[in-house]
């Protein structure tokens, strides 16, 4: 399948999601990589990793880029020749990327599972969610916060933050699709924009 969903965020922010469908041949022969991200996807030994990464180049074709225009930094982070900012995640069956022209973006798609209760007290303080009953709505929740996490973490761009001592996401509802996330790192707080949404089993959350 092609494109699955577009969303644009008052023309300062827009995301693309791919669904992945194709095999990797059907994805491989409709795109031009670089000698670094052949030798990339095939040192993978997962195919859904190859097919992930091959879908985000997809992605990148949809809005007039390639992958000769990506470029990752001394921590992994991806940019843009162009300048403009940009961040991919893939996750299973699904993969997304966001591109901003002037502000820092981040964006994680996960997969609703029950184990994330198994590991929320190591990035949020699973007290503040244990009036939540039912417990599709709780694992629902703490996935929009593991992503918005990751979102803002993939936006800081380094390795330092700690999920649970320098990152904040403000309570929400979940009809209200947005909430409020902040860094806390090294005296200075900074604050930003999180829209979440549910596509299948998957939580796709981004962050500017």
């Amino acid at each position: 399948m092609p494109l699955y969903k577009t969303l644009t965020d008052n023309n300062s922010a827009k995301v693309l999601i791919w669904k992945i469908e194709e095999s990797f041949n059907d994805l491989f022969n409709g795109i031009k990589l670089s000698e670094n991200s052949l030798e990339r996807v095939h040192s993978m030994k997962s195919d859904l990793h190859q097919r992930g990464f091959l879908s985000v180049r997809h992605l990148l074709n949809e809005i007039g880029y390639t992958d000769f225009d990506l470029v990752y930094d001394e921590f992994g982070k991806p940019h843009l020749k162009d300048g403009n900012h940009i961040s991919i995640t893939h996750s299973f069956t699904f993969s997304g990327i966001i591109i901003s022209k002037n502000k820092p973006v981040g964006i994680d798609i996960e997969k609703r599972r029950d184990k994330i209760l198994k590991i929320a007290h190591k990035f949020t303080p699973i007290e503040e969610y244990k009036s939540i009953a039912n417990h599709d709505a709780l694992v629902s929740k703490l996935t929009i916060v593991w992503g918005a996490k990751e979102s803002l973490y993939k936006i800081y761009g380094k390795k330092k933050l700690l999920f649970l001592n320098h990152m904040y996401i403000e309570d929400f509802s979940f009809d209200s699709n947005t909430t409020i996330g902040k860094i806390l790192y090294e005296g200075t707080t900074t604050q930003y924009n999180i829209h979440f949404l549910e596509i299948e089993d998957f939580t796709c959350v981004y962050a500017f």
